[in-house]
């Protein structure tokens, strides 16, 4: 096995130094890192990852924490979207992550709270912002770097977490359905208790509010985030007597399960009901009819988390930072104007 000493004799300067290089100590000329790596590459010299860390008292490892099961979670493309965003920055900083998931709320909390107690990792990612979240008062009490993506439920100003402007972007989508003449506009969100619907649905509420068009407890329906949610809410919107022309869904994947329920029950999009969403995933564009859908740069909200954790674990005075990542609608094929 290639030592440090090895790679000292090759080049001819002091082990320490070497130590030193791996260490990428601002002290060391850059011509001698220069040398001193090319070395330990041709010799296939790598560095004790586990004993460093233990002497820097860092793991550089951290958690990403999924809001449930990875076998739900990853139905989705919006997770695997920012996990890549996230790994793009792991990847450069030469971190790991460590991802973690649970079938209950309690299963996940005793996944964080091994991840704290063991020291597995420098801090973690929640990739969910919910209310009344036990994980995030955990973390909050024992003092451990984390960052959210999304909008805490408490202690906004203390947190720092990525997200983009929801309430903003549910404004924009609905009254762009607006401005093509729809007024029974209907709004299918996920969970209650996650504030990106929260959000989400207020700016719907302020759209329709701001028109003039008065407001439909009916139209407005809460399910999970999964195609199987959407093609439920749909199947109860076309039991109403009085059936919307538009409907805004807050999830990609969902509106692919209303899309093909639709379809199924004989109703044409754009024709028969027009059809808004979030996300901009892949599926989003390649579906027919491609969808109008809100892009909130998935892969950036991965990418800043990971910076801005970073930035935490190496220094825990790092004041905390909202950082908001802009929104912008992608026009396709899903709505029509009423009357053509």
């Amino acid at each position: 096995m290639v030592t440090i000493k090895d790679v000292a004799k090759a080049t001819g300067v002091s082990p320490s130094t070497v130590s030193r290089v791996i260490a990428d100590n601002p002290r060391i000329s850059p011509d001698t890192k220069k040398k001193v790596r090319k070395a330990m590459k041709e010799l296939g010299y790598h560095p004790n990852v586990n004993a460093r860390n233990l002497v820097a008292k860092s793991t550089k490892a951290i958690g990403v924490i999924l809001p449930s099961s990875a076998d739900k979670s990853l139905q989705n493309p919006f997770f695997p979207e920012v996990l890549r965003g996230i790994g793009s920055i792991t990847h450069k900083m030469q971190y790991s992550m460590t991802l973690s998931s649970g079938d209950t709320e309690d299963e996940i909390f005793n996944e964080v709270e091994r991840m704290v107690y063991g020291s597995y990792v420098d801090g973690v990612i929640l990739l969910y912002s919910r209310v009344n979240d036990r994980i995030t008062d955990f973390l909050i009490e024992t003092n451990f770097p984390f960052v959210i993506v999304g909008k805490p439920y408490d202690n906004v100003s203390n947190i720092t977490h990525v997200d983009n402007d929801n309430f903003k972007a549910g404004k924009d989508i609905t009254s762009y359905l607006i401005k093509q003449g729809h007024e029974r506009i209907a709004f299918i969100g996920g969970a209650k208790n996650l504030f990106v619907t929260v959000d989400r649905e207020a700016g719907y509420e302020a759209a329709m509010r701001e028109a003039g068009i008065p407001e439909n407890p009916a139209y407005k329906l809460h399910t999970e985030f999964l195609k199987s949610g959407g093609r439920e809410a749909v199947e109860r919107l076309l039991s109403l007597d009085v059936k919307p022309t538009g409907i805004v869904v807050t999830d990609d994947l969902m509106s692919l399960g209303v899309l093909s329920t639709l379809e199924e029950l004989g109703f044409h999009v754009p024709r028969d009901m027009s059809l808004v969403s979030f996300n901009n995933v892949y599926l989003s564009e390649i579906t027919r009819p491609a969808l109008t859908t809100v892009d909130v740069q998935i892969h950036q909200l991965g990418a800043q988390s990971a910076k801005a954790l970073i930035e935490l674990t190496l220094n825990k005075d790092e004041p905390a930072k909202r950082i908001i990542i802009p929104h912008q609608i992608v026009y396709r094929d899903s709505v029509s104007k009423i009357g053509e």
